[in-house]
């Protein structure tokens, strides 16, 4: 049997270990005190909201130690967690909401306005009243009786789809139990590990880079209500942290600081980047400081610790992913999928244990993205060179990447279609140089404005997903069948910006 609730052996084992650390005040939980907080508050949600295995609980909030507080009880009583995008406008939030359905959210002050307008038959309740169900449970109280199988749902986190509607890929326990094993295996993890999350718990690197990993491994990690550079460069000398991790743009930011050259950093054995590819000059910033890079590659749906590049390849193999992680299987194949040879691009797919069942009440999407073998498309095109070395080499799809956020112009071009006047659009992303990548639109129509539809695109959209660039055109590049040529758009783009 593997074993779902892992916190009720380390409180066994290491009780005294600190298994989390609020950054803000140093308050140390233990391994001991997150099992009896996870057990006390899986009792109260069942008494109270009388809530059963399956059942979702929402939480609307910046990082806390509520989100793993929630994630050990779901862990013990089979609740299913949704963090939700607290970035996100109201009108996003009601989607995910309405597809949820959760019985329970907890929201931040923060974010009680928006979550107060929202349309849902949930429980609204303050952050704050997760410490108030542990605290009011009776002396001794437990989780319900029913441990959950590596089958069933642990959370719920949301992507955006490609037709413009998030999809929420189900996270079960199994995927992370799996993911973690993966991680350990590759990261030659120990449970003298320390390290940090300053990732946001709606995005799967917040849960499953290092988190889920060092909890069933009995590591250590120090919780950041969000990413500040100077902060977390001290805090590494400070707290001897021995793993760094974070997209590109989070390793420029903290290289850039002027703390950068008041650290050591020596306790660093490496740094694991991921969601884009590492430029070379950040690679040999970091190198010349004496931390090691390993690029990494996964995504929301398998697991998230997908691919690993040794750190002594960094330099010698800029650019690649490395190699499958030990409990995944890899093809790359074309459109008719036949498997391609060395050094071709072709679609990756994936297949494992770390493999989402599917899209939470979306079989559609679910039968699109996972073949009836088992095998997950990615929609990712790679390439293998005659070492096995693993590239990325572009997207099947249409994404980009902004800041470490997936964005997906579908989505935009949905919302700058509802502003009147507007006849056509098009989003790409483009390079820039702190994002990495960002949006540029292109909309054709009748008496419009740029910055009339930045704001009508503020109003209904993150931020993050607001393009940089709008660009009105008397017509778009279209093909002989009518479609909209993005391609040329590129090339325009391209041209100009050069």
């Amino acid at each position: 049997m593997i074993r779902t609730d892992w916190t009720e052996r380390h409180a066994r084992y290491t009780p005294n270990a600190p298994a989390l650390v609020w950054a803000p005040t140093g308050r140390i939980y233990t391994y001991a005190d997150l099992h009896e907080q996870g057990e006390r508050l899986a009792h109260q949600l069942q008494k109270r909201f009388n809530l059963s295995p399956g059942d979702r609980i929402g939480i609307l909030a910046e990082n806390s130690i509520e989100h793993v507080q929630l994630f050990v009880a779901a862990q013990k009583a089979g609740f299913v967690l949704v963090p939700l995008n607290y970035r996100l406008t109201a009108s996003e939030l009601q989607y995910l909401v309405d597809d949820s359905t959760p019985s329970v959210l907890f929201v931040a002050d923060d974010h009680a306005e928006t979550a107060q307008s929202l349309d849902t038959l949930a429980h609204l309740l303050p952050l704050e009243a997760v410490e108030t169900s542990i605290q009011s449970a009776p002396e001794n109280a437990s989780a319900p009786d029913g441990a959950p199988t590596l089958d069933d749902p642990l959370m719920i986190l949301y992507t955006s789809g490609t037709t413009g509607r998030p999809k929420g890929a189900i996270i079960s326990h199994g995927m992370l139990f799996w993911n973690a094993v993966n991680t350990e295996m590759r990261l030659d993890l120990t449970s003298a590990d320390r390290s940090f999350n300053a990732a946001p718990f709606y995005h799967t690197g917040g849960w499953n880079v290092l988190l889920t990993p060092f909890l069933l491994h009995g590591a250590t990690t120090h919780l950041y209500p969000d990413f500040d550079a100077d902060t977390l460069l001290r805090d590494c000398d400070a707290e001897a942290f021995t793993i760094l991790w974070g997209v590109p743009t989070m390793l420029k930011l903290m290289s850039d600081s002027t703390v950068f050259d008041e650290v050591t950093l020596d306790t660093i054995r490496y740094a694991i980047v991921g969601g884009e590819a590492m430029p070379e000059p950040l690679i040999r910033t970091w190198q010349d400081k004496g931390v090691p890079i390993r690029q990494g590659f996964g995504m929301t749906e398998v697991g998230v610790n997908c691919f690993s590049l040794p750190a002594r390849d960094a330099l010698h193999k800029i650019g690649s992913i490395g190699f499958p992680n030990f409990y995944i299987d890899t093809k790359v194949v074309d459109d008719d999928g036949t498997e391609v040879p060395p050094n071709t691009p072709g679609e990756l797919l994936m297949r494992g244990p770390v493999v989402t069942p599917g899209y939470w009440r979306n079989e559609e999407a679910t039968a699109e993205a996972i073949d009836a073998d088992g095998w997950f498309h990615t929609g990712d095109l790679v390439e293998v060179d005659d070492e096995g070395y693993f590239f990325v080499v572009g997207r099947k799809k249409e994404m980009y990447i902004s800041g470490g956020e997936n964005v997906y112009p579908a989505e935009i071009e949905a919302v700058l279609y509802e502003h009147d006047g507007v006849d056509e659009a098009a989003v790409i992303g483009v390079p820039d140089a702190q994002w990495g990548e960002v949006g540029a639109a292109f909309v054709s129509g009748t008496q419009l404005d740029a910055e009339v539809l930045r704001t009508h695109c503020t109003t209904h959209l993150a931020r993050y997903k607001v393009p940089k660039y709008i660009e009105i055109r008397d017509v778009l590049p279209k093909g002989h069948s009518g479609k909209i040529q993005k391609s040329a758009l590129r090339e325009q783009f391209s041209a100009h910006a050069s």
